[in-house]
């Protein structure tokens, strides 16, 4: 198994722990649908909440994730 995989659901015949194949069964999976895989998900903080794995899924998950990183270092209105 690969030993950098997140993917947290070890039920997905998929996961690298269900097979010898490693990630490919998965990438070629989300390729197809045009999805993104779990472990990159994982990255971004907020991913538990997402509403699904598609790219605009995942683009607005990083973008949320920018905005609340921005608004926590500039500091709220009432602090300035």
């Amino acid at each position: 198994m690969s030993s950098f995989c997140t993917c947290r659901n070890l039920k997905c015949p998929l996961h690298p722990t269900n097979h010898d194949k490693g990630c490919t069964p998965c990438i070629s999976k989300n390729l197809r649908l045009k999805e993104i895989p779990s472990c990159f998900f994982n990255l971004v903080d907020g991913a538990e909440t997402r509403r699904g794995d598609s790219l605009a899924d995942f683009a607005e998950l990083v973008r949320n994730a920018e905005q609340k990183k921005q608004e926590s270092s500039s500091g709220s209105p009432a602090d300035k």
